[in-house]
């Protein structure tokens, strides 16, 4: 019982630390561009992971083959292409769209990555159970609600983050391939050198950071860096180990919901009475996607 309870404060520390980084990447716009943002909080993310694997690696005697070692090698090394490759896209969608889209709505946009995951699975011969398609039908209008403007209709923006959003699933369907086969803490320390290296390349194309710059958005960047990557990974990782995984969704899909707090709080966003309803519908989605038929 008292593994449970802090397993689940650590999961909702989680969805409070996910949701405000969306407060971080809003204001990191201030500073530098999108690509530089992700390039060097993914590098600082791997680098704040590291510890955690020295000290997963020191914790637990090492009782392997060398050819268990090998194989494990190469399915970490695929893994952390493979899921660093998904999240460099996502990511980069959705930081270059924070430039004009607010917390709280990226937030609660971004949630329904939630509904997509099984939605592909379809392409695998998978059936949507009648909550999922309930809870698309609840996302759509609280899309509606939420992005589509009388004068103007939709802003393309919001569709972008909704993109990310589609991405986000791919990558949390790649990290599952690979769970069983590679260690998650190792592997996720990979994979944002690997968002932080393609990112670089973006960098090079299309920006100039610059030093001045780039430490003037510190307080942002390390947020996004070390607190959103290295420390609530963890806790999720932890969360996780001692709840069960239905509970563990219904907790971390309240990231919205603190972004969009966050958002009001810290950076004065505000929202009409269509926005709020639109995100009551889209948290409905996100909670009943997550839930059996039963």
């Amino acid at each position: 019982m008292k593994n449970r309870l802090t397993a689940n404060i650590a999961l909702f520390m989680t969805s409070l630390i996910w949701g405000l980084s969306f407060v971080a990447q809003r204001a990191g716009m201030e500073y530098i561009g999108p690509f530089t943002f992700n390039m060097v909080r993914s590098i600082i993310g791997g680098l704040s992971l590291i510890p955690v694997v020295i000290w997963v690696k020191t914790a637990y005697r090492d009782t392997r083959t060398k050819e268990i070692k090998h194989t494990q090698h190469v399915n970490l090394a695929r893994a952390g292409i493979a899921c660093g490759i998904a999240l460099f896209i996502a990511m980069s969608i959705q930081q270059y769209c924070m430039q004009y889209v607010g917390a709280g709505k990226g937030g609660f946009i971004t949630a329904l990555y939630i509904v997509f995951v099984p939605i592909i699975t379809v392409l695998y011969g998978e059936k949507l159970s009648r909550n999922i398609i309930i809870s698309v039908i609840l996302s759509l209008i609280g899309l509606y609600l939420l992005c589509f403007k009388p004068e103007s209709g939709f802003c393309i923006y919001d569709l972008f983050v909704l993109l990310s959003a589609f991405f986000y699933a791919i990558h949390i369907l790649v990290v599952n391939y690979y769970s069983s086969k590679v260690n998650a803490i190792k592997a996720s320390c990979l994979q944002f050198f690997i968002v932080g290296i393609l990112s670089s390349v973006l960098v090079l194309l299309f920006e100039t950071p610059r030093i001045d710059s780039i430490i003037a958005c510190k307080i942002p960047i390390l947020y996004a860096g070390v607190i959103t990557c290295g420390i609530a990974y963890t806790l999720q990782i932890y969360g996780q180990k001692y709840t069960a995984p239905v509970l563990a969704s219904l907790i971390l899909c309240t990231e919205s919901v603190f972004a969009v707090l966050g958002g009001v709080l810290i950076l004065g966003e505000t929202m009409c009475f269509k926005e709020i309803l639109g995100c009551l519908f889209m948290i409905s989605g996100v909670i009943l996607s997550n839930l059996s038929d039963k």
